[in-house]
């Protein structure tokens, strides 16, 4: 049965919650409800699409004062990785992540959401010889 002949067959007594109204008001109320319906079956059909999974990178001490990025229990001062990426700070000091467009600091022991871009990650107050870390979220 198509929805103009479901319209068609809808009765004003069949809505006994609403006050008496014309045939022509209770079959726009229900094609409204009808719309209504496929709006929000679309709708949520949209929302439960899958959404990327983050990533988590730490960067660890490697030795003293040399801090790096720890994946797979071996350390690299490279990384290249997909989606989102939460940096986990499990290093001795607060990272500076930088990017082209700003600073952000990484406490010890926190988390920073990143997202695509390039990063260039240095520990607060590190010899010049230290590491510079590059992280690439692609």
């Amino acid at each position: 049965m198509n929805a103009m002949a479901l319209l068609a067959t809808i009765r004003v007594n069949q809505f006994p919650f609403f006050p008496r109204r014309s045939r022509v008001m209770t079959r726009k109320f229900a094609f409204l409800l009808i719309v209504a319906c496929v709006v929000g079956v679309s709708v949520s059909a949209a929302a439960a699409k899958p959404t990327k999974q983050v990533t988590t990178v730490t960067v660890a001490m490697h030795d003293p004062g040399c801090h790096s990025f720890l994946v797979g229990g071996k350390f690299t001062k490279t990384l290249t990785v997909a989606g989102p990426v939460s940096l986990l700070n499990v290093d001795e000091a607060t990272l500076k992540v930088a990017r082209a467009s700003g600073l952000q600091l990484d406490r010890v022991g926190h988390r920073l959401a990143l997202t695509k871009g390039v990063y260039h990650i240095t520990m607060v107050g590190q010899a010049p010889d230290d590491n510079h870390l590059l992280l690439t979220i692609t």
